[in-house]
């Protein structure tokens, strides 16, 4: 082992991962508060029935179906995206939450392989697209002018 000025190399490795070591914490602790600040997700937006998914279908606006659980982490992220465009464009666009969890018909009728889906439908109610896993607001704005958003 090589002897430094400083100490042993050893230590100085030690010391080292010691300073990773409380980075990696910090970054845990950042990634927790995170996910407890958004442990209430979809408060506002409620896993959503069937009669509510077949009115929003026929309503002659573009709809997109978030379809996840309160559980996961990636749903949990997307909570308070969906929120803001539900509450965004309320007179233009539908916005649906299905907890798959409480609604497994939901999950079997728009086969669901992994969580979150987002089903896109045009103003007809006709499915035009669906994508597995996050998508940022941006992306979900694109997706509802694709879909007709005016």
């Amino acid at each position: 082992m090589a002897v430094s000025g400083t100490g042993c190399a050893h230590s100085k490795s030690l010391h080292e991962n010691t300073r990773k070591t409380a980075a990696g914490r910090r970054i845990f602790l950042a990634a927790a508060l995170l996910t407890l600040t958004t442990v209430t997700a979809h408060a506002d937006l409620p896993s959503a029935t069937a009669a509510a998914v077949n009115q929003a279908l026929s309503s002659g606006k573009p709809t997109i179906i978030d379809l996840g659980s309160r559980t996961c982490a990636p749903c949990k992220q997307m909570a308070p995206i969906l929120e803001s465009l539900a509450k965004e464009y309320r007179s233009q666009a539908n916005v649906l939450f299905i907890d798959i969890d409480e609604s497994e018909t939901a999950a079997q009728k728009f086969r669901v392989q992994g969580i979150p889906t987002q089903v896109l439908f045009d103003t007809q109610g006709k499915e035009i697209d669906r994508h597995m896993g996050f998508l940022d607001k941006a992306d979900l704005i694109e997706g509802l002018k694709r879909a007709g958003l005016k």
